[in-house]
């Protein structure tokens, strides 16, 4: 096997993906309660049990609420960088086996070499990942991900490292009309989404993908859609000329739902 992922679920509800290798079992964030974590991951005849660490963008619940009722799995690593890890720790009764890392700095575990980079966003010190695998020959190419969610602009550093990947996930969480137009969110609330520490808009998302359109790209997850502000046909209709024109495909993530396995 080489690596493989599914989002198992992407939204404001939870977000988590399972990424497998045939050494490897990890999820990317944990968004959603353990039972339910569980329940998706039999969908993919996987369990908690078997899953070997946790890989942690930030502390904010729709992407660490799993911890919580983890502690009857003691055997899962738990990857974050410091700030992340105490806002979360703070608010646990169980002690988490912390594998504390620094943003902007590389990991290895197992046979997953994890860079991770700085995005701006309302948490404490949030990051996307870059996550490769294979050693980049015949036999074991080497092929890499880039994860990367929640976040109000694009810095060029992330423009630089989702440029280098095979396979990238990226949020396009709102419609700006639909967001101006929404009678549930406060004008705070909706200041919040839409600035520069918050999420991009579909707007936002095709500017990215413009200014970036590596040739590298094989596929591209567009995710994190707004329930209320979005819609899988607005992000289709602003973003994907964009990735058709350069012969990527791309798949829109509902929200509430996941995707099958993809190699990549």
């Amino acid at each position: 096997m080489a690596m493989r992922f599914s989002i198992l679920g992407s939204g404001s509800a939870g977000n988590s993906a399972l990424l497998q290798t045939d050494n490897t079992r990890v999820l990317v964030d944990a968004g959603f309660s353990a039972r339910r974590l569980a329940e998706l991951l039999a969908e993919h005849d996987e369990k908690l049990e078997r899953i070997d660490a946790i890989f942690l963008t930030h502390e904010h619940s729709d992407h660490a609420a799993g911890l919580t009722g983890l502690a009857r799995f003691p055997g899962i690593k738990v990857f974050a960088n410091r700030a992340t890890a105490s806002a979360l720790q703070a608010g646990l009764k169980h002690r988490v086996d912390w594998q504390l890392f620094e943003t902007g700095g590389t990991f290895r575990f197992r046979d997953l070499e994890v860079s991770s980079f700085a995005v701006p966003h309302d948490a404490q010190d949030p990051v996307g990942f870059l996550i490769a695998h294979g050693e980049d020959d015949l036999l074991s190419p080497r092929r890499s991900l880039a994860w990367l969610t929640d976040l109000g602009h694009a810095p060029a550093h992330v423009r630089e490292r989702i440029r280098e990947a095979d396979v990238l996930v990226v949020e396009a969480n709102h419609c700006p009309l639909m967001l101006e137009a929404d009678t549930k969110r406060p004008w705070s609330t909706k200041q919040r989404i839409s600035g520069r520490h918050g999420h991009l808009s579909n707007t936002a998302a095709r500017e990215l993908l413009e200014s970036v359109a590596s040739p590298r790209w094989r596929h591209v997850f567009l995710t994190h859609l707004s329930r209320d502000c979005n819609s899988p046909a607005a992000v289709a209709a602003a973003c994907g000329a964009v990735l058709t024109a350069r012969a990527c495909g791309f798949s829109v993530v509902a929200p509430g739902a996941g995707t099958p396995f993809f190699d990549c």
